[in-house]
């Protein structure tokens, strides 16, 4: 692997830790009664300022698949995540939405053409067992309506993922971050409007975590990840694991939760499968854009 791909890896790597810190930085900080509305806010203002640093507007001949990625990536994605963050127990909402990676195989079929193999379905079941052991609580309560929209939001959000790489010569990085952060901002603002009304007066603790989340949960982390996708291919969505895992970690550092065998075991296995499935997704997609030898 060349040195820009093993630091594209890297700063890749890095978006998942951040997200990790979005639920410490949700719940200490912002308003936990309007959840689609911080939404919003987080990505619509991200999206501007993204805009601002270069591409400006998107293409008016390509507003139909950019809106489509806003809307799977940031509108859908963030309106379900939060309805299953509701109605669900934290780690019962972490393992729903650790299906990601296994849906991201599943797609690459029909929309890139790479079968998945049974290495990477294996490394895909292994992660998603390895985020119960670190976070599930063995006394959470099912609700059908909760794991029902967190399977709906990792499959909007794998969708999205599988799409960017294979629409990605839409524009840079940059821009394809700056106009689907835009574009599903301003879909899902109305919505959380509509939905929630208007917030409290804020507070300075809220613009504090609102500034953290705008700037760093999602501009810059955002950025890196769509340059990850378009750089290393959809295989990144294994790297989502990780999230759970940094917020488990912050959680023990900052509010003195203790992490116990099991989900030490639990951190083990996801780091192992995360590996493992990228690892073996790179291979295939090296595979499938191998020419195929002609018959004679």
């Amino acid at each position: 692997m060349s040195l820009n791909l093993n630091r594209t890896l890297l700063t890749t790597i890095l978006v998942p830790c951040l997200w990790g810190s979005t639920y410490i930085v949700f719940t200490q900080t912002l308003p936990v009664d309007h959840p689609l509305l911080v939404g919003a806010l987080r990505a619509l203002p991200a999206g501007l300022l993204l805009m601002a640093l270069g591409p400006g507007l998107p293409p008016r001949d390509k507003l139909l698949p950019l809106s489509a990625l806003g809307l799977a990536n940031i509108g859908i994605f963030f309106a379900l995540l939060f309805v299953s963050a509701a109605r669900l127990p934290g780690g019962l909402a972490a393992t729903v939405g650790s299906t990601q990676p296994l849906i991201v195989g599943l797609l690459a079929w029909p929309l890139l053409g790479r079968r998945p193999g049974r290495g990477q379905i294996l490394a895909a079941l292994a992660g998603l067992i390895g985020v119960a052991l670190l976070v599930l609580d063995p006394q959470a309560k099912l609700d059908a309506a909760g794991i029902v929209a967190g399977l709906a939001s990792a499959a909007s959000m794998a969708t999205g993922t599988v799409l960017i790489e294979r629409w990605g010569k839409m524009g840079s990085p940059l821009a394809l971050a700056a106009w689907q952060l835009t574009l599903g901002g301003l879909i899902l603002l109305p919505v959380a409007l509509l939905v929630e009304g208007l917030p409290p007066a804020p507070t300075i603790l809220n613009g504090i975590g609102l500034g953290y989340l705008v700037l760093v949960g999602t501009a810059l982390a955002y950025w890196l990840w769509v340059r990850g996708i378009t750089t290393l291919g959809a295989s990144v969505a294994f790297l989502g694991l990780l999230s759970p895992t940094v917020a488990t970690i912050l959680g023990a550092v900052l509010l003195g939760q203790w992490l116990g065998g099991v989900q030490l075991l639990g951190i083990a296995v996801i780091l192992g499968s995360t590996i493992t499935g990228m690892l073996l997704s790179r291979r295939a997609a090296a595979a499938a854009a191998r020419p195929q030898p002609r018959s004679a």
